[in-house]
């Protein structure tokens, strides 16, 4: 198979039946890496994810002065990684440096809030649709808070590309933002604040903001690092200026993306098994345990282990503000035996793709019923048949197409590839997966086939 040509998805004969360990959290991984390049002395991220988000991440801090090389680690999917901090405010100009967002929000977001703190003209520019991604908010923060920014014909940006005039250090204060549009706009201020010089008053107006997990995880993970963070009144948050502390920590494995393998007991009505699920934790993909038996699923946490099982069918459910875990979540209510609505989750417009247009489209596309309402998604029951599914370069609907082509022959998808995003190594994992159960060997066989 050549990277232009699609994925046959394998379809799985009989119920699968697994156990499946999944790679770092990228939430978790870029939030340290950002803190890492802020903090006091060097720090160790071990287990990180190693992905596309995560390689421009490093990129972007290497570019700003930061130090981040990889270090054996004893994990299954890849090196440590040992950062050292950028240096201070007093380090010579950065002159002109790029930095290249992909299509990752939480570079486009997250790195011009902490670039503001260095001293230089930075460039911030990604993806094509990445200028079409959501960035006002940031800007607008920025501005406010005394920092030059300028778009490519040297008027006020809007979104991507822009330049970024750092002087080397953020006043800090109060801030008016309306993040209605996704919570990392919350995150990329929270994440810097302590080092701007009067610290951080940021205060949301506008329709709720969505997504509140991962402002919840930004806020604990700071925390953690010593940063003083009131979040006591509802839309505002507060933080103190003052250190970030080093660290040394193991980061969690992604739960969200653990959530295609947990759906592959519910589409083939087999059983899925991962291990090392933590018993607290800030991930939004924690909510698989609520959100799987709603759809049909037995789901047990016993000694770090999260079992699925499958039922006799999947049942459609109303499910609100599902957030990242929405295509995953979708592409098996178009397998269910009765209608569900999709509620809270508008912001998906603006992600990697329009992602409730084009779940609606790929549904449609395999004979399935499906219509956009104001902030979700209607799905009705219908057969669904092969077919290519496009994935719109984003990782969250090529493997929604895989979990189709589990219960559905015939299945492909027009790029996999776009799955390393979050999980280079998806169709070998699939296919593995697939291979330990008996009745998945055929399937899996098929799997590896297409993954060469």
């Amino acid at each position: 198979m050549t990277p232009s040509e699609p994925w046959p998805a394998p379809f799985a004969a009989g119920p699968v039946d697994a156990t499946v360990t999944v790679p770092g959290s990228k939430s978790l991984t870029n939030r340290y890496l950002v803190l890492a390049a802020l903090a006091e002395g060097p720090s160790v991220l071990r287990a990180p994810l190693h992905s596309r988000d995560s390689a421009l991440m490093v990129a972007a801090l290497r570019s700003l002065g930061a130090s981040v090389d990889e270090v054996p680690g004893d994990g299954d999917f890849g090196p440590d990684l040992h950062v050292t901090p950028i240096p201070s405010i007093d380090s010579p100009d950065l002159g002109a440096v790029t930095v290249d967002c992909g299509l990752a929000g939480t570079v486009m977001r997250f790195v011009p809030t902490l670039a503001a703190l260095c001293r230089g003209e930075i460039t911030f520019d990604g993806d094509p649709h990445a200028r079409l991604r959501p960035m006002g908010p940031v800007i607008d923060a920025l501005e406010s808070l005394g920092v030059a920014l300028s778009a490519p014909d040297g008027g006020t940006p809007a979104s991507l590309p822009f330049t970024l005039h750092a002087s080397g250090s953020v006043r800090g204060g109060h801030v008016v933002v309306d993040a209605s549009g996704s919570s990392q706009f919350v995150s990329a201020l929270l994440l810097a604040g302590a080092r701007f010089d009067e610290g951080l008053h940021l205060e949301h107006v506008g329709k709720p903001v969505p997504s509140l997990d991962h402002i919840a995880m930004t806020v604990a993970v700071l925390r953690d690092l010593g940063v003083d963070v009131d979040d006591s009144v509802p839309n505002h948050w507060i933080v103190k200026p003052g250190p970030i502390r080093a660290f040394d920590v193991r980061i969690e494995q992604d739960l969200s993306n653990a959530g295609p393998f947990l759906a592959a007991a519910l589409a083939t009505r087999g059983t899925v098994r991962v291990p090392n699920w933590p018993e607290h934790t800030t991930q939004v993909g924690d909510s698989w345990r609520q959100i799987l038996p709603r759809l049909g699923a037995h789901v047990t946490l016993d000694g770090g282990t999260l079992t699925v099982r499958g039922g006799e069918r999947i049942t459609g459910a109303d499910l609100a503000d599902t957030s990242e875990l929405a295509p995953t979540v979708a592409a098996l209510c178009a397998l269910a035996d009765s209608p569900s609505r999709l509620t809270g989750i508008a912001h998906l417009r603006g992600h990697e793709t329009d992602r409730l247009a084009a779940l609606v489209a790929e549904i449609t596309r395999l004979g399935g019923e499906a219509e956009e309402t104001e902030d979700g998604l209607i799905i009705r029951p219908a057969r669904l048949h092969g077919g290519v599914v496009r994935s719109y370069a984003d990782h969250r609907m090529a493997t929604a197409g895989a979990i189709w082509g589990l219960a559905v022959e015939g299945v492909a998808v027009d790029d996999i590839g776009t799955t390393s995003k979050t999980m280079p190594e998806f169709p070998q994992m699939w296919a593995r997966m697939l291979a330990q159960g008996s009745d998945g060997r055929r399937a899996s066989q098929v799997a590896a086939g297409g993954a060469q």
